[in-house]
């Protein structure tokens, strides 16, 4: 065992690799990017004593080195779904803080990060489904959406959300997620704007569908290609294009059905 801390207890080079991935994990899953995945990765293994850090960052794995003196390990572990999780990336980064500073050993980083994940709290399902309803309907009126069309796109959009919560707590396959869900949302904005007398029927169908717009993947794409990263940012931006088109293909189902693609 190796001494980091007078104030802690000592951590090995297995625990140093093994708990500075899961903080590299749970932050790519939070939708961090490779420099901020990178960056809080050291922060924690020198907290608990590493000397030399080599962080590898893939779209679905990271690789880690760590050494002290003449001693080093490398270890590897898989990454899951990258979502999107703002509260958690920031309390990962204040425990990567912690860490660094000597104020938590190995039995503390492992107790916060198994609560962390559990226990960090998260806008109830009905309100995120109101608040994606209440932006797209307000991008639409932006796209020039007129007002009988704007209803529509707000319930389209609330319910589309709430299928698209469920299909991801169920693990369904993210671009099949997404063509259904455009489907829903774009089908039941058209469909409202229609009934109620709108003059803009397709921009209503297009606004209802940007709520599976992936912004953050996107952006996290964008910098990883900037600074240096191409391989991983290529994998995201990848991704991204297929989302988009199954997207793409979902509203145009919708559009065949309203007879609206003509």
């Amino acid at each position: 065992m190796l001494k980091t801390n007078a104030n802690v207890e000592r951590a090995s080079l297995e625990d140093m690799a093994m708990l500075s991935m899961e903080v590299g994990r749970l932050l790519m899953e939070s939708g961090a990017s490779a420099r901020i995945v990178d960056d809080y990765v050291a922060r924690t293994a020198r907290g608990l004593g590493a000397e030399r850090i080599d962080l590898r960052v893939g779209y679905a794995s990271l690789a880690i080195t760590i050494g002290i003196g003449g001693e080093g390990i490398t270890r590897m572990r898989k990454v899951g779904h990258l979502g999107v999780n703002q509260r958690l990336d920031q309390a990962l980064r204040k425990l990567s803080y912690r860490v660094e500073r000597g104020e938590l050993g190995v039995s503390g980083i492992r107790t916060e990060l198994e609560r962390l994940p559990r226990e960090t709290p998260r806008h109830p399902g009905w309100l995120v489904d109101i608040a994606v309803g209440v932006a797209c309907a307000s991008f639409g009126r932006l796209l020039g959406v007129d007002w009988l069309g704007v209803g529509p796109i707000f319930a389209g959009a609330t319910i589309a959300q709430s299928f698209r919560r469920r299909m991801v707590a169920r693990h369904v396959n993210v671009f099949i997620n997404a063509v259904m869900v455009a489907a829903i949302a774009s089908l039941l904005g058209g469909w409202g704007a229609r009934r109620l007398g709108s003059s803009t029927v397709d921009i209503a169908m297009i606004s209802s569908v940007l709520l599976l717009v992936p912004g953050i993947p996107s952006l996290n794409a964008q910098n990883d290609i900037l600074e240096g990263r191409p391989t991983l940012g290529s994998a995201r931006a990848v991704t991204v294009l297929i989302i988009l088109i199954f997207l793409t293909a979902g509203l145009w189902l919708s559009q065949i059905i309203l007879g609206e693609g003509n």
